[in-house]
């Protein structure tokens, strides 16, 4: 039984702006990002999941027409809380170090951390994988490195450092002597690099 990983395509914003469950819509881009990603995807696929965010739902409509998405809102990318649509460089630094010496375990004011997230995103994967059928998530970044920290027992904390996950990329997971391993079938950066932190960090 396999599961498809698959993250939004580019999203309406700025760089270097903070954004987590902001309901940002899609680029002019997004039909293109559409095309490359449909020949990475299998038939057979059973059911859809994604969050109810506008830049995943979008992208899950458009790569299963024929599929009923499922929406959750554990699948949603973490609550950046007060920082939301702030530039990073602009949140007081004073503000900021405690997430940035441990942004695993400290909470975003107003928002979540992302140990909190992680719980959600692994509560809502498990019932997934429980179903026991071939199916696809389309969610965001933090949400695909939760799930494959998860399946690989790395800590949250390097998550960011060992999974490359640009927008648009797919990624396989597949039972092997009863545990998911994975393998990323598509990962191309149309973007360049993102930066969830403030410049001079």
């Amino acid at each position: 039984m396999e599961i498809y990983l698959i993250r939004h395509t580019t999203p309406d914003v700025a760089k270097g702006i903070c954004y987590g469950q902001t309901d940002l819509d899609v680029t002019e881009t997004f039909a293109g990002e559409v095309q490359s990603i449909l020949p990475h995807l299998p038939p057979g696929i059973v059911a859809v999941y994604s969050s109810p965010l506008q830049r995943c739902k979008k992208l899950a409509e458009a790569l299963f027409p024929q599929h009923q998405v499922q929406l959750h809102d554990d699948l949603m990318e973490l609550n950046c809380g007060t920082w939301e649509m702030q530039e990073w460089n602009a949140i007081p630094k004073t503000e900021m170090q405690p997430w940035l010496d441990d942004f695993v375990n400290v909470t975003v004011p107003e928002g979540e951390s992302y140990t909190q997230m992680h719980s959600r995103v692994i509560n809502r994967f498990e019932q997934i994988a429980q179903q026991a059928r071939p199916a696809v998530i389309v969610a965001h970044g933090g949400v695909l490195r939760s799930i494959l920290a998860h399946i690989t027992d790395t800590p949250l904390k390097e998550s960011f450092d060992v999974f490359s996950c640009h927008y648009g990329c797919v990624v396989k997971l597949f039972l092997k002597d009863g545990k998911y391993e994975h393998e990323m079938l598509y990962n191309v950066s149309l973007a360049g690099k993102e930066w969830h932190r403030p410049t001079n960090q």
